[in-house]
């Protein structure tokens, strides 16, 4: 179904990622505290050639760094776009919630993350309900609202705080407004935390608790169009799980599971769960998601069939911890130092020619990153099919300069030497060349 086009190296572990509603940006959240910010090619340009080949693989296609800084100090736990795209949040282990232009990266405004405690309170996720509306949750279990209504990040005191979980708040999914609501916003959603699943009300606070179901829920995702034989409109909410499992859940009926999908088959419990998202029905033909999962594969399920339909590979140790559909379908996953852009594979056109050639397109920038220490000693080059590079974009961290502290890292060891953005499909080994390269 889907084909690895490119391979994109980060410079620390990701921690979180987040795609504009409308526009081909990428902002990612590293271990480093550091916030970047991806220009995508747009799937509109076209070849002489062919129209309908990717920009990503005919080879002329470049993914830029919009901009980059030091966000937090510590690491930058999540990350989340406006509905309307117009600003980007983040939230570290500084305690600090921020909310910046994602053309410019310039701050606007910050507050200090609210504790229900004397102690500080670490974040754990972010969701934007709605315009008016910005879901945080912390390591405590509380799940803050602030209201963005009065200017954005202008008072820390949350409009309301609620405890939907004993743990920390794993995910968070909106349900589809009613048929009544003027808006078109959502004021119900769905959490996870520990082994429960809630739903609260943004009128009336938590208003169910799932049974215990002695599994770690990790991640949601709403699926409209499923339900019971005679409500099939209700919808469902597909739930990964720590073991492997991907539990199944009928829209208001919350107390517990209706169904469960085995994704990963090991006896005494499988690879987590970590996130998950829906394929685009023009893309899947029929009702299916995407499971980033703690090995580091991706697997396709046909909810419909109740199977696993593909295996994909996102890394060969690190777990994948974020995944999105883009605004032009295609299909991005994170996870260790990686990113990586994938598109249905029945819309590339390859032509395989023995003939030399090499890209000759760049992204540099007018901007150094000569004071930038997490790139020290890595060669950020990019690598096409036939073996020629091409610099990639390095930019300086300004913009935010609160700290020169990097902060804590996970335990994998940085990696040294190049780091090489890979185009092609499954990685291009070889000559491989796609009509317009030349």
């Amino acid at each position: 179904m889907f084909e690895n086009l490119c391979t994109l190296p980060l410079t620390a572990d990701l921690f979180s990622q987040a795609l504009h509603p409308t526009e081909p940006l990428l902002g990612v959240g590293l271990s480093t505290g550091h916030v970047q910010c991806f220009r995508l090619p747009s799937a509109d340009r076209s070849t002489e050639d062919n129209a309908d080949v990717s920009v990503l693989s005919d080879g002329k296609g470049t993914i830029e760094t919009v901009w980059r800084t030091k966000r937090h100090k510590g690491s930058c736990r999540t990350l989340a776009f406006s509905n309307d795209g117009s600003a980007l949040y983040s939230a570290g282990t500084d305690y600090l919630l921020k909310h910046f232009s994602p053309v410019t990266g310039q701050v606007a405004s910050k507050i200090a993350i609210p504790s229900t405690k004397s102690v500080p309170d670490s974040p754990s996720l972010l969701h934007v309900l709605s315009p008016q509306t910005l879901l945080l949750a912390c390591d405590s279990g509380a799940l803050h609202l602030l209201d963005l209504r009065d200017g954005a990040l202008a008072a820390s005191k949350p409009q309301q705080t609620h405890f939907p979980h004993d743990d920390f708040v794993s995910s968070i999914t909106a349900l589809p407004p009613s048929a009544e609501s003027t808006s078109g916003y959502s004021k119900q959603w769905i959490s996870t935390g520990g082994t429960t699943l809630a739903v609260t009300d943004l009128r009336r606070g938590v208003l169910v608790r799932s049974d215990d179901q002695e599994d770690e829920l990790l991640c949601t995702a709403f699926i409209p169009g499923m339900g019971p034989k005679k409500n099939r409109e209700n919808g469902i909410v597909a739930v990964g799980t720590g073991t492997g499992v991907l539990t199944l859940w009928d829209k208001g009926a919350w107390d517990d599971q209706q169904d469960r999908v085995v994704v990963d088959p090991v006896k005494g419990g499988g690879e987590s769960l970590d996130c998950i998202v829906q394929v685009p029905e023009d893309v899947a033909r029929g009702k299916k998601v995407v499971v980033g999962v703690g090995d580091g594969s991706l697997r396709i399920v046909d909810l419909a069939k109740r199977e696993v339909e593909i295996h994909l590979r996102h890394d060969d140790i690190e777990a994948v911890v974020g995944l999105g559909f883009d605004c032009q379908g295609r299909m991005i996953s994170g996870g260790g130092q990686t990113i990586k852009v994938w598109q249905e594979s029945s819309s590339l056109r390859l032509d395989i020619d023995d003939s030399d050639s090499s890209s000759d397109s760049s992204s540099d920038s007018d901007e150094s990153d000569d004071d930038d220490d997490d790139d020290d000693g890595v060669d950020e080059s990019i690598v096409v099919g036939n073996g020629a590079k091409r610099h990639a974009n390095r930019y300086s961290d300004d913009g935010d300069s609160d700290s020169d502290d990097e902060g804590p890292k996970r335990g994998k060891k940085k990696r040294k030497g190049k780091v090489n953005v890979v185009l092609g499909p499954h990685g291009a080994h070889g000559i491989l060349r796609f009509k317009g390269l030349d």
